[in-house]
């Protein structure tokens, strides 16, 4: 018996997920009546259609960078975790999770040496708080290629890309193929023309700019690349990441911006002669557990943006760990994550999980759950930002940012540093209980 229902808590995150789809919506799509289809010219403006794809947060820019980021882990999950999905019948809502993002994926990437990374503005969008079905605002395409090249979102699309290709290998033969050829373009791409991607998609560099730099991505993507075709090339081209960038220093995070304790993981585990991988996943996840600060609720305290979001992260690696890691420390990575994951489902007296057990989050920072059923206005007078009760639609599955370092915590949409949700919220944080499930 466990003291909550982790696979109720999946299900919803896939609801989440579909909750935050751009584009047309599919006939099965479950979140209605208040999601339906939107931002149906993107890609007009550069003469593609690039519908589709995830809105990012509680705002409806579509950010490739961490939108790849969030298809690599939730593919990773379903990879690695797959009994836990399977006895949550959840295998099949994540695949098409997945595949939502990597469909967009394949629409962005027009050329060999092109690829759309993103899809509207922060600053104009973020002005804007309504229904994405109601949006207005121009919504300009941009871009990587030869000339403006972008090398963390080219590789890390392939990293996801690649992950896909594993995920689909077995239900879907000829998909599994498809991505696969373009993620090994893609990883070429941002290989052979190195350059930070927010110095040609400028607009992300106030929103995801990746300050780790793209040698993790370099090494990540080329690990994902080695699992799904075992081409030893591969294997070298993450070493030579590796000697390059120093990529065997301490981290404090897994992330969307810093993939390296992720590729110390996968590195571990095909490439095991290689003792580099085994002893820096073990002190990266000694030293989260041992040297960073907790809440006085017990949550590690990572970073004041999303601290549910990050813990949800390394407690994913901690159980990953504990299946492929070192069978003496799988105790102590399974309690320890579990710790962590029930703190966020619900261990301090409330969960920070919308819709999900004792007392949970009514007023999440996102716009489309915040606005009313049409006639009813959502921009008159501000109604969906400031109205003081919940959210008229609960917003199932979706963490929020989370408590600040002292443990305290308000249900307020307009904080959004601690109340807002996001796509890469979600995506370890839904492999982590497909582990959980496992487990129990």
């Amino acid at each position: 018996m466990t003291p909550y229902d982790y696979s109720q808590a999946l299900c919803m995150s896939f609801l989440f997920y579909e909750a935050e789809r751009s584009g047309p919506l599919p006939a099965d799509q479950r979140v209605t009546p208040w999601r339906w289809d939107s931002a149906l010219d993107d890609g007009a403006d550069v003469g593609y259609d690039l519908t589709g794809g995830y809105y990012d947060a509680g705002d409806h820019v579509k950010f490739g960078f961490p939108m790849a980021y969030t298809i690599t882990v939730l593919a990773w999950g379903m990879i690695d975790f797959a009994e836990g999905y399977e006895a949550a019948d959840q295998l099949e809502y994540g695949r098409a999770a997945v595949k939502w993002g990597t469909d967009y994926f394949l629409k962005a990437h027009t050329a060999e040496y092109e690829f759309y990374g993103q899809v509207g503005m922060g600053s104009p969008d973020h002005a804007f708080w309504g229904r994405p079905e109601d949006m207005q605002m121009e919504r300009p395409s941009m871009k990587i290629d030869k000339e403006n090249p972008g090398s963390e979102l080219a590789c890390e699309t392939a990293a996801a890309l690649a992950a896909a290709s594993i995920l689909f290998q077995d239900v879907d033969p000829a998909y599994s193929s498809e991505v696969l050829d373009v993620a090994k373009e893609l990883y070429a791409f941002g290989d052979e023309y190195r350059l930070e991607y927010h110095l040609s998609i400028t607009d992300a560099s106030d929103f995801y700019r990746s300050w780790s730099g793209y040698g993790d991505e370099l090494l990540w993507g080329a690990l994902w690349l080695y699992r799904a075709t075992g081409d030893a090339a591969y294997l070298t081209k993450a070493q030579e990441a590796w000697d390059e960038f120093g990529l065997g220093e301490d981290g404090e995070q897994f992330s969307w911006d810093d993939k390296r304790a992720g590729a110390y993981a996968l590195g571990w585990m095909l490439d095991p002669s290689n003792t580099m991988y085994e002893t820096a996943m073990k002190e990266f996840l000694r030293h989260i557990r041992e040297d960073m600060p907790y809440t006085p609720g017990g949550l590690v305290f990572l970073d004041p943006w999303g601290a549910n979001r990050h813990a949800a992260n390394v407690a994913f690696l901690s159980f990953w760990a504990a299946k492929y890691g070192d069978p003496a420390e799988a105790d102590t990575h399974i309690q320890w994550a579990t710790s962590q994951m029930h703190y966020i489902l619900g261990d301090i007296g409330h969960s920070f999980v919308v819709g999900f057990g004792v007392d949970p989050p009514q007023r999440p920072h996102h716009r489309s759950s915040s606005c009313p059923i049409p006639p009813d206005s959502c921009t008159a007078n501000s109604w969906g930002q400031t109205q003081p009760g919940p959210n008229p639609h609960v917003l199932y599955g979706a963490i929020v940012g989370g408590p600040s370092e002292d443990g305290t915590y308000v249900d307020d949409r307009g904080d959004y540093v601690h109340n807002e949700v996001a796509c890469d919220y979600n995506a370890a944080f839904s492999g982590a209980l497909a582990a959980m499930i496992e487990n129990n």
